[in-house]
């Protein structure tokens, strides 16, 4: 298809070069009308492709960019799409900023990022008043939020379409994104089974997340069904952080005489403490004690060995669950209702340097 070609002088009078372009110089120049061009720039159906080119092409020419106000005041819409999270991981933060990101400028979307603390006793209240103080035209709830009972009554009573990720509690209450942790926490620990490994410890994950019960299912079913029952003193509780794997580490390396020949951390971060800890004292990973994690963040190829782990599509999970609020935004009829949507993504176990065989 030929491409809109218009001599520069020609693009300065239209609104073009350094002037300000608006919508009704696109209109001009692509011969249509100015609901065309905007139902073109919001990205709604039944618009003919020809005409979709004609208008974007008109627009690059332009140096076009729609006014997010005028587009929220034209209409029934914000073109924003909230985020909230409440969780210790910059690396996995980051991953749902991108992948939200991603797939709201797709759409001529904005992204408000907002954190919460998960253990406000106001919470509820916070987030009622940042949902009558901003409209937004859907949310996206990140563990542990997504599933505290008092967030979803004041999404829900605010009227505004929401998606969870990786959400445990309330079942089918909405739409979700998740991938199988418990099923990659069971295969990690056949993995580390496989390498020979019995006396496997394990690391909890936040007890306020999700996940973290999932994952640690996944490595008791791996256990049970090899014929093995983990040892009480070999399970600990984390949080997720950096710290709580050292102190996991301290607790479990307190008299060196008696160690697991594998730990099995629910997330990297923690994974990381306890390699950080073991260097510390002398402890060596993997000749005497096996390392594994959970998300494969950053670090898991800049720490030394390079860290045997499951990798998490975060950054995929939030695209997914921006996708499913913006096929409702966007008018597409063929998109469910969302209530009824579940997307499950998949995981891939990632094998370093940090696990070996005995």
């Amino acid at each position: 298809m030929t491409q809109i070609k218009v001599p520069a002088d020609r693009v300065k009078e239209l609104g073009g070069g350094n002037a300000v372009s608006t919508i009704n110089d696109v209109a001009r120049l692509a011969g249509v009308s100015i609901k065309t061009v905007s139902r073109v720039m919001n990205n709604e159906p039944n618009v003919r492709e020809e005409t979709r080119t004609k208008v974007k092409d008109a627009a690059n020419l332009l140096h076009y960019r729609p006014n997010l106000l005028a587009r929220s005041l034209a209409g029934a819409r914000s073109f924003l799409i909230g985020l909230l999270y409440d969780n210790p991981s910059s690396s996995y933060v980051i991953d749902l900023q991108s992948g939200v990101i991603a797939r709201c400028r797709e759409s001529g979307y904005h992204v408000l990022s907002e954190p919460q603390d998960s253990l406000a006793p106001d919470l509820g209240r916070a987030i009622a008043s940042l949902l009558a103080t901003i409209r937004l035209d859907g949310v996206i709830l990140t563990p542990p939020l997504c599933d505290m009972a008092m967030v979803l009554e004041a999404v829900e009573a605010a009227g505004v379409p929401y998606v969870r990720v990786s959400p445990y509690a309330y079942p089918g209450r909405s739409a979700q994104v998740e991938m199988d942790d418990s099923l990659a926490a069971y295969k990690m620990t056949q993995h580390l089974l496989g390498l020979g490994h019995r006396d496997i410890g394990f690391v909890r994950g936040h007890p306020e997340h999700g996940s973290s019960h999932r994952r640690y299912e996944g490595f008791l079913q791996a256990m049970n069904e090899a014929g093995l029952t983990p040892r009480s003193d070999w399970i600990k509780q984390g949080f997720n952080s950096f710290a709580s794997g050292i102190d996991a580490a301290k607790a479990l390396f307190e008299t060196r005489t008696d160690l697991p020949t594998a730990l099995f951390a629910s997330n990297d971060e923690m994974a990381f403490g306890i390699m950080a800890y073991a260097q510390q004292i002398g402890v060596k990973i993997p000749d005497q004690v096996s390392v594994v994690g959970f998300d494969d963040t950053p670090g898991s190829t800049v720490i030394w060995p390079h860290l045997t782990t499951i990798r998490q599509p975060v950054v995929d999970l939030a695209y997914a669950a921006a996708d499913i609020l913006l096929s409702r935004a966007n008018g597409d009829d063929d998109a469910p209702v969302l209530t009824r949507v579940s997307r499950l993504l998949p995981f891939e176990l990632v094998q370093r340097d940090s696990a070996k065989s005995i």
